[in-house]
This record gives structure tokens, C-alpha cells and sequence, in this order.
């Protein structure tokens, strides 16, 4: 293998290839437009495009694209070749500006929330010139941003690009009224943890819920699960090491800081996680690196599971969204230093955030709501679904020495000693962890735990963005009025902690005690999916994001409006794949295995030697009885189905499968796992779990 120092970022247009091949003019005033906002010209754009072409083309590059994320969670691409014919039966190589800066892919068959009609076909996609162009599977890839016709965002980044500037706007001015003169931007930074589960692909084209789904749909436990806590940071079995060092190499050509790899907690589970960077970055990583993950696993004969919950009893699969705010001069607002008590930048930054997330629960919790996620918030394998922050001791401390009138103490750590000699006294952080929370700081930043695995991160993102965002509105308004600005930096922090220290929690998550604590508190508990999708049209919801220009009403209705048809359609799939697999796969198997029972019992019968048939018979019985249960119970989720589907109402509807088909999917499950512990290995037709978890 190459050496890392030469292959990482050798795919990417970056800053260093921009140095080399654009004019310093061009270099100039591209970087101004990256940094500054400001317009860019036709005639800039016409020189960049003509250094990327020639770059692409001699890194072996036929197409371009302009690669996008539509409102399907997942990236989209047209490609283009770079071929323009000549008069003489040959080729020129072109690619302009104009090309490079808007393309118009087919709009009407992406989701618009009732935006556009389906005959309403045209979209643009334009250059979203801070992230930078990359090339993969032979086409350079330019990051864009999607709209419709009209204006409004059909996409992911736009709105993730209007909340990064629309918190730094609010940031600002919080540092100017402090008194910093040195930085001019504020940006939000993110490390997002992947997980997901790796399984042989010859067993998965055998499950057809696993095609379908990404989950599966059936299946019993296994003898052994998770409960010896063997698998957590295992050595890495072979097939999986040369996997993994693939997967590390593809994703440094891209430029992504693929830092940290390892085995996690259930079998065939495993985490990748990368360096800190840009929001707006940070998310087209992570979105390369869920599609590398799964592009590589091919190659080895395996098939990367990405969905949120793969298998029934079995711990599943988040992202762990590690965000934080720092300036264009390398301050991290979200760092304590030595002495935090005595740090009012810090401690104004952090209240900010607290007073935030406790205001917007509610939105922050719909972040990370999908069908997937459904099956682990509040199961004791990932945060609960009430939404609380964890600071850990030494903040929490200083927050109640707040309250009663002023910090005067951080309290500190100190050294840990192991008790031998000849190992090291280790430096102790000031706080400890909690992976039960689902919003902890974590020393410099904020983990958000919830955020599904299979999800873009963009859209957490830019709603804690903009709920942040006004916080420091808000702030940045008491600030610009004040007769002095450092007592009213105390008496906002202050209040803040007064006003919202019920959304702080240090213990355990998981308990029932914490649930009825959190009610006491008034903290929301959102049960679903579907419920949460409300806090997206909430009147508050809609204020201030119309205020600070990331999305309007029309484009907030719209995102209701697909968040609860996707879920009913996922929903949808899952049910009728439920049914396929009963009714083709599983009853028909059963039905073969208990005409073999029955002719074992009618064997030993005709035989005449007074054998004892009462273990068959019995077995008979048993798996008969079961097998009309399945049946009825396919025959009532048939029905429901059908119901559901006619629901007109997009709330109701999603309501329905949620509670109803759901309910009824689980029925059948049920009747067929509990099949499968009886019937003859020979005669299932789904590998099981043990295979599916075990086998590589």
C-alpha cells in the first residue's frame, strides 16, 4: 500500500491542487467567495472549471456530476461526460462555468412535500464551492445544493449552509459585544461516529427482509448474543481487517480523516469514526463513508447493514454527532480551559446551548427521529427518547454555584494512580462519561447521541444550528443594549441556568426513575416518529427559522409532509415484504416439515410395534397449532394494511402503520420465530441469526 502521506486527498480538488493549477487572481477571489461570501463571476468560474477538468481528466476522470442531497436521506448524481464532438469526427474535452456553477437535473421525482407537482419538472443544483470536488468511480464529483424552480431548498445542504451562516451571524455578535475584534466568522464543527453491522453476503441474498428492509423481519435469538460483552473492541477477525484497511484507503483518496475503527458491542457490529471538520463537510463525508462502507463490503463478499436496528434483541446502530463551534481563528468557544468557573466566554457559549436544546426539545428530538430509530430510543442500547444534557460534575458544579449567586471553583481532577509502579499516574478528565444521555459535553463539545445511523447528519445539524442560533440572538440583543456588558454576561447566565436547569441530568438514563423524574420536570417525551414530525410545523418552529432565513414555511410543511409519507411508506415496505416471506417462504416450509412429521408418525403407526409417537404427535400439534396462528395472523395484517393505505391523512395514515400495522407485523413475527426454534434446520428457509452474526 501507498504510503497515507501520499494518497490522502489525492482525489480531491482541495486547496493544495487549487494553489497549483489556478491563477493567483482566480485562487484569489475563489477563496474570498469561500470565506467572505462574496459573488462570483462567470469569468472565475470558467478558469476553475478549466484547472478541474484537466485535473480530472488526468486522474482518469470521463464524466462530471453535480452530486447533491435530495430530501431521500441518501446523495444523487447525473453524470455528464466531458466529450464535445468536433466537425472532423473527433472529440474536445469541455467543461465550463456555466456547467460547473448550475446544473438541471429532473425535479419531479424527487420528494417536494407538495412543493412541486409532478409534471413541474425543472430543479437546479448549484456549486457549493465549500466543499471541495472530488473524484470517484472515474467522475468528478461537485458537491451542489438542490432547489426547485421556485427557490425553495429540495435538499439537504441548503439548509444546513443557511443555519452554519446563520449562527455565525448570532455568534458574532455575541464575540464583538465581548470585545473580540480578531475574528470575523463563526463555524460549527462535527466529527459524526458511524456505526453499522457487517454480514457474508451469500447468507444475505438468501433473506429477502434484509433486500427489502435493511432489518430483519424475522428471526429467533440466537444461543449466543451480546451478553458476554466479547465482541466490544475484539481483535478484528481477518476478512474484516482487510476490509476495514480498504475502506480506510478509499475514504483518505477522498480526504476523509478517517481516524478510528473498531469492533462494537454486538456481534458483526462495528464503528468507524473520523477527524473534525466542517459541518457542511463533515456531512458529505459522512455520506461518502456510509456509501465507501457499503461499496467495499462488496468487494469482499459481505454487505454493510446501516439501518438503525438490523436485528430484533440485538444492540443497533446510531451516529454519534460530535458538534461544536469554534472561530475563524482557531477558538474553540465550547472549551472550558483550566479554570471554566472564571471563564465567561465559555460559560456564555455554554448556557447558550443549554437554554436551546431545553426550549427546542422537541425539534432536536424529531432530528433524530426515523422508522428505524424507532426500535432503539428508550430500549436501554441508545439515549431515551426524552432529550436531557449530561455536563458532568465539575460543570454542574459550577452551574449550581451559579444559581446561588456566583462561580468562585472548577473543581479539578488530579492524577489517578493504578497502584504499580511501573505504570504511568494518569491525568483524569474533569467529568466522567455518560452513554446514556442523549446530549452530553464531552470536554470541548457536545455529543448528540440520538442520530440515527442510516440518516443524514445534515439535518441535526442544521436545526441545532438554528435553535442555537437564536439563543444567541437573543443574547447578542441584551448584550448590544447593556450599560455593562460584563454584568449583563453574569445576569444572562444566570437566568439561563435558573430558567433551564430541569433539561440537565447526570444519571442514569435508562431508569424508570429518570422517567417519571423527567415528567415531573415537564421534559417531553416523544414516543415515535411519528409524533415528533409535529414539532416541525410548531408555530415557534416555523418563527425562528423563518427569522433567520434556513427554512421558510412552505419548505418546513414540506419536510412534515415527507417525513410522514416516508415513514408510512417504509412502513409499507416492511409489512408487505412480512407477508411475502410468511406466505412464500415460511408457511410453505412449515407446511413440508410437518407433512414429514406427520408421515414419521404414520410410518411408526403402520409398523405395528407399539412404538411410542407421543413426542411426534405432540410436535405435530404444536406446530400446527402455530402454523394456523401464523396464517390468521397473516390474513389480519393483510386487512389492516389494506385499511391503512386508504388513509387520506398523511398524519393519520403514518399513525395507523405506526400503531396498527406495526402492531400487527409483530403478531406475525411472533408465530414464525417461535416456528423456527421447532422446526428442522433442513426445512428453514431464512438463515438465522446465529448464521447471519456468527459466520464471518
Amino acid at each position: 500500500m501507498s504510503k497515507i502521506t501520499d494518497i490522502y486527498g489525492s482525489n480531491v480538488f482541495n486547496d493544495s491542487i487549487m494553489k497549483e493549477r489556478l491563477p493567483k487572481a482566480t485562487y484569489k477571489a475563489l477563496k474570498k467567495t469561500m470565506d467572505k461570501g462574496s459573488t462570483l463571476t462567470l469569468e472565475v468560474a470558467d478558469v476553475v472549471a478549466s484547472a478541474m477538468r484537466d485535473w480530472a481528466v488526468e486522474k482518469g476522470a470521463t464524466h462530471f456530476t453535480h452530486w447533491f442531497q435530495p430530501l431521500t436521506g441518501i446523495t444523487a448524481e447525473k453524470h455528464d461526460s466531458f466529450i464535445n464532438p468536433t466537425g472532423d469526427g473527433k472529440v474536445l474535452l469541455e467543461f465550463s462555468g456555466k456547467e460547473l456553477i448550475k446544473g438541471e437535473p429532473d425535479a419531479s421525482s424527487f420528494p417536494s412535500g407538495g412543493i412541486r407537482a409532478t409534471f413541474e419538472a425543472r430543479g437546479y443544483t448549484a456549486w457549493d464551492c465549500t466543499s471541495p470536488a472530488f473524484i470517484k468511480d472515474g467522475t468528478l464529483c461537485i458537491p451542489t445544493a438542490f432547489c426547485s424552480y421556485t427557490g425553495e431548498a429540495l435538499d439537504k445542504k441548503t439548509p444546513l449552509l443557511r443555519s452554519m451562516e446563520a449562527l455565525s451571524i448570532q455568534a458574532m455578535r455575541v464575540l464583538k459585544a465581548l470585545g473580540n475584534a480578531s475574528a470575523t466568522k463563526v463555524i460549527t464543527t462535527v466529527g459524526p461516529e458511524q456505526e453499522y453491522f457487517i454480514i457474508d453476503k451469500a447468507l444475505y441474498t438468501k433473506r429477502k427482509d434484509l433486500i427489502y428492509t435493511g432489518r430483519t423481519l424475522f428471526g429467533a435469538p440466537a444461543a449466543k448474543g451480546q451478553e458476554l460483552e466479547d465482541h466490544y473492541f475484539g481483535t478484528l477477525k481477518e476478512r474484516i481487517a482487510a476490509f476495514m484497511s480498504e475502506v480506510d484507503t478509499e475514504l483518505w483518496k477522498l480526504g476523509i480523516a478517517a481516524k478510528t475503527k473498531h469492533n462494537e458491542v454486538a456481534p458483526a457490529q462495528h464503528e468507524i469514526a473520523p477527524i473534525f471538520t466542517t459541518t457542511n463537510i463533515a456531512t458529505d463525508h459522512n455520506q461518502l463513508t456510509m456509501e465507501t462502507i457499503k461499496k467495499v463490503a462488496l468487494r469482499h463478499d459481505l454487505v454493510a447493514l446501516i439501518h438503525e436496528k438490523p436485528f430484533a434483541g440485538i444492540n443497533g446502530s446510531g451516529k454519534h454527532n460530535n458538534w461544536s463551534m469554534a472561530t475563524d481563528d482557531g477558538v474553540n468557544l465550547l472549551e472550558p480551559g483550566e479554570t471554566p468557573h472564571d471563564n465567561a466566554q465559555f460559560l456564555l457559549f455554554l448556557t447558550s446551548v443549554i437554554k436551546a436544546v431545553d426550549e427546542y426539545a422537541e425539534l432536536l428530538r424529531f432530528s433524530a427521529a426515523n422508522a428505524g430509530n424507532d426500535h432503539r430510543l428508550g430500549a436501554n442500547e441508545a439515549p431515551p427518547a426524552i432529550i436531557s444534557i449530561f455536563l458532568g460534575e465539575q460543570l454542574e458544579d459550577i452551574l449550581e454555584q451559579i444559581e446561588k449567586g456566583g462561580a468562585t471553583s472548577s473543581k479539578t481532577a488530579g492524577l489517578l494512580s493504578l497502584g504499580v509502579d511501573t505504570l504511568p499516574s494518569l491525568p483524569k478528565d474533569a467529568t466522567d462519561r455518560n452513554r446514556t444521555s442523549p446530549f452530553a459535553f464531552t470536554g470541548n463539545k457536545f455529543e448528540f447521541r440520538m442520530v440515527p445511523s442510516s440518516a443524514s447528519i445534515a439535518g441535526p445539524n442544521f436545526i441545532l444550528n438554528t435553535i442555537v442560533a437564536e439563543s444567541l440572538r437573543e443574547i447578542a440583543d441584551r448584550l448590544e443594549k447593556a450599560a455593562s456588558v460584563d454584568t449583563e454576561v453574569q445576569a444572562i447566565i444566570t437566568e439561563i441556568v435558573k430558567d433551564h436547569k430541569k433539561v440537565i441530568f447526570n444519571g442514569n438514563g435508562y431508569s424508570d426513575e429518570w422517567v417519571e423524574e423527567a415528567e415531573k420536570r415537564g421534559l417531553p417525551n416523544v414516543k415515535s416518529t411519528v409524533e415528533a414530525t409535529k414539532a416541525l410545523i410548531a408555530d415557534k418552529t416555523i418563527e425562528i427559522f423563518e427569522k433567520h432565513n434556513v427554512l421558510s414555511k412552505v419548505e418546513l410543511e414540506s419536510r412534515y409532509e415527507i417525513s410522514l409519507e416516508n415513514y408510512s411508506k417504509v412502513l409499507n415496505i416492511e409489512a408487505l415484504a412480512t407477508l411475502e416471506i410468511a406466505k412464500r417462504q415460511i408457511i410453505p416450509a412449515v407446511i413440508k416439515f410437518s407433512t414429514s412429521l406427520a408421515g414419521s408418525v404414520a410410518a411408526v403407526n403402520a409398523a405395528g410395534v407399539g412404538a411410542d409417537v407421543s413426542v411426534q404427535a405432540d410436535l405435530l400439534k404444536e406446530v400446527s397449532s402455530l402454523t394456523t396462528t401464523l396464517k390468521n395472523n397473516v390474513v389480519i395484517l393483510e386487512e389492516t394494511l389494506a385499511k391503512t393505505a386508504a388513509i387520506v391523512d398523511t398524519y393519520e395514515q403514518a399513525y395507523a402503520y405506526r400503531y396498527d400495522v406495526f402492531e400487527k407485523m409483530q403478531a406475525v413475527r411472533a408465530a414464525a420465530d417461535t416456528l423456527e426454534t421447532m422446526v428442522d434446520a433442513e426445512f428453514w428457509p431464512l438463515p438465522t441469526y446465529g448464521e447471519l452474526l456468527f459466520n464471518i
